[in-house]
């Protein structure tokens, strides 16, 4: 399924995409109120989602595509989203040639959070925060959404704790990154994670490692990979990220860009205001947000 948060009279409705329209889960009290419930509830609800979409697609209201406020899947989760740095060799190379400094590829993960407060709409505009950085960067990422818990959890079985997968925009404030020892604030500014345009039920996706991933800027293409070049697939990532902490139903974990971001280019490029800013993965779809 292709599962979105709707605002909808200003309340947070569950759409599911079905060609032109989404379905609107009833508010009936039958069903969780939003997408993170929804997931928080388990797989007894998810089965039951899916056994009982033959019956919503006869009675459950639509409203078409073109019409639909979306906002992020997960406006508001309850944790920090959880991000893979320097994931693709490429991008790591372009960054260390960027900096003047030797090649060097990550021995283990870099691992950093976005703030909550990041979180961004599908098409939602990108403050420049032109008061606190002249250096703001796009980065097209696969986002994964946990939806069984765990800790400790082989990658042999890491799949199956994954709910689904959306597109994220991890906008990046470079002087703030670079100038910091740690990305936390560069990597945190208001609005600067945009999400979406779905997310994406896990049986979709058949094999997450095999999906072309791009960015344009103004119609420009900037980024062209595939998640196959990740240095740490997403299994590992979630293998990795549950040893002595637990993922929660609702965790969000960004999984790295490839080579294409602005500050490695020559000269440099920055998103500036009136900018637009495309960010799609195959299968999942597009992001389309303008910087003011």
């Amino acid at each position: 399924m292709r599962l979105a948060t709707l605002e909808i009279d200003r309340n947070e409705r569950i759409g599911i995409a079905e060609g032109d329209n989404f379905l609107i889960l009833p508010d009936n009290g039958e069903w969780p109120s939003s997408l993170l419930a929804l997931i928080e509830a388990g797989p007894d609800t998810h089965a039951r989602l899916a056994t009982e979409l033959p019956m919503l697609r006869r009675q459950a209201a639509r409203v078409p595509c073109s019409q639909a406020r979306l906002r992020a899947p997960i406006p508001r989760p309850r944790k920090n989203i959880m991000c893979l740095g320097l994931n693709y060799r490429d991008h790591a190379e372009e960054i260390a040639h960027a900096k003047g400094l030797p090649v060097t590829i990550p021995e283990h993960a870099v691992v950093f959070t976005k703030n909550i407060t990041s979180i961004n709409d599908p098409d939602g505009v990108i403050p420049a925060h032109s008061a606190v950085t002249t250096q703001l960067d796009w980065e097209v990422e696969l986002g994964v959404v946990i939806g069984t818990g765990g800790r400790a959890i082989a990658r042999e079985q890491a799949l199956r704790h994954v709910f689904g997968y959306t597109v994220i925009n991890d906008v990046s404030a470079r002087d703030l990154q670079f100038r910091h020892q740690q990305f936390f604030l560069g990597k945190s500014l208001d609005g600067a994670c945009p999400m979406g345009p779905v997310l994406v039920t896990r049986d979709e996706i058949s094999d997450p490692q095999k999906l072309s991933l791009r960015c344009r800027v103004n119609g420009e293409l900037k980024q062209d990979s595939n998640t196959a070049h990740m240095l740490i697939d997403v299994a590992s990532i979630v293998s990795l990220l549950s040893q002595g902490m637990r993922l929660e139903p609702g965790d969000i974990i960004a999984t790295g860009t490839p080579a294409g971001v602005g500050c490695a280019r020559t000269p440099p490029e920055y998103l500036k205001p009136g900018d637009s800013v495309e960010c799609e993965i195959e299968g999942i779809g597009i992001l389309r947000n303008r910087v003011v």
